[in-house]
């Protein structure tokens, strides 16, 4: 399994995602899930996968084949609008499943897979997609202004609560840490290291890419933090007075407890 969440603000991107991938308990490996294509000053990209990997890998491979065969088909750094990258993605998907998805089938394998695709080239604004396995895709909108992928129920109350189009780089780079930490801690099939990718609006570059492990002090510092935070506000909540001393217990309507 994998998450992966990605972020469009007023001031930029940001996109932070595991690299854990396990077929069983006793198979578990670590693959990159994000991969950035970079041209600075002209544009940015980064593409965040989760599902196959097998797949996913396979559409990676395809999209750099397109880079390198050169400008006389549409690819990832000559496509004039991110909306033009996104249908690049969605057509290798499509190629992908056209060449693989019956034979997965014989073998009860589903074809299975989901990209977020984000960025900026020069002359547009900052944009985010949601591609799905058909090819087809969404688009990030001022009233959702984030996409997540993989094992994304964990790590979202904290980002419906904390993240709007106006917040800092800063602040939801530290919002999706913490979105991937819950996650982390409720399931096993997510886990570290991560990559971390800030993309700063009109820089046409990555402003940062960090990945974070075990010994990454900020990490381990606001996952310390914030437990030690949500344990206090709990016990700082009323208790419910449902349950007074010395009151008997309410029966139900069939005379059961």
């Amino acid at each position: 399994m994998t998450y992966c969440v990605a972020m469009l603000l007023d001031t930029g991107l940001v996109f932070l995602a595991d690299s854990r991938t396990n077929a069983g308990v006793d198979q578990i490996g670590t693959f990159r899930k994000t991969v950035v294509f970079e041209h600075p000053g002209e544009r940015v990209l980064v593409l965040q996968t989760s599902g196959n990997l097998a797949v996913s890998q396979a559409v990676i491979n395809l999209l750099r084949e397109g880079i390198a065969a050169g400008d006389d088909k549409p690819n990832l750094l000559n496509a004039p609008t991110l909306f033009d990258v996104a249908r690049c993605v969605g057509a290798a998907l499509r190629a992908v499943h056209e060449h693989d998805a019956e034979a997965l089938q014989r073998f009860s394998i589903d074809f299975n897979t989901a990209l977020v695709l984000g960025g900026q080239i020069k002359g547009e604004a900052p944009r985010l997609f949601s591609i799905y396995s058909a090819g087809n895709f969404i688009e990030a909108t001022p009233e959702n202004t984030y996409f997540q992928i993989g094992e994304s129920k964990y790590g979202k109350p904290i980002i419906d609560r904390v993240i709007r189009r106006t917040s800092s780089l800063n602040q939801a780079a530290k919002c999706a840490l913490i979105s991937m930490d819950s996650t982390i801690r409720s399931n096993l099939s997510v886990g570290l290291p991560l990559d971390l990718v800030l993309v700063r609006r009109d820089q046409l570059r990555v402003a940062r890419h960090v990945s974070i492990n075990d010994d990454n002090d900020y990490f381990s510092g606001i996952r310390r933090t914030w437990s030690e935070a949500l344990r206090h506000a709990f016990a700082e909540l009323p208790e419910p007075d449902w349950l007074q001393a010395g009151e008997a217990p309410q029966r139900s309507a069939s005379g059961g407890r």
